[in-house]
């Protein structure tokens, strides 16, 4: 399942203090049951003094093969323990506006 590799492969890089990995497959025109749209909510210390851009690269690495075969699309919330003690919650995903709908 790649829900689970995606958490386990993000966990084993980043030690996350809080990690979510949400299948938003159903929100898009695809099959039931596809795991092509995932959210991910990382809360790191290894975080701390990096910039935005640096966080997404360090998560779009671990999850290279996943982007490059399974993954159609990658939501990524990244943020330090203050950061996220501010939040308490990620952003809510876009509803789909995909190209292939008719209507």
């Amino acid at each position: 399942m790649i829900q689970q590799r995606i958490e386990h492969k993000l966990n084993d890089a980043f030690s996350p203090k809080h990690l979510e990995v949400l299948n938003e497959s159903y929100m898009h025109n695809v099959p039931p049951g596809s795991e092509s749209h995932f959210k991910v909510v990382v809360v790191s210390d290894q975080f701390n003094d990096q910039r935005l851009i640096a966080r997404h690269r360090a998560i779009n690495s671990i999850l290279a093969d996943e982007l490059a075969n399974n993954i159609h699309a990658l939501a990524i919330h990244t943020y330090t323990e203050a950061e996220w003690s501010e939040l308490i919650a990620a952003p809510a995903s876009p509803s789909c506006r995909g190209g292939s709908q008719i209507g």
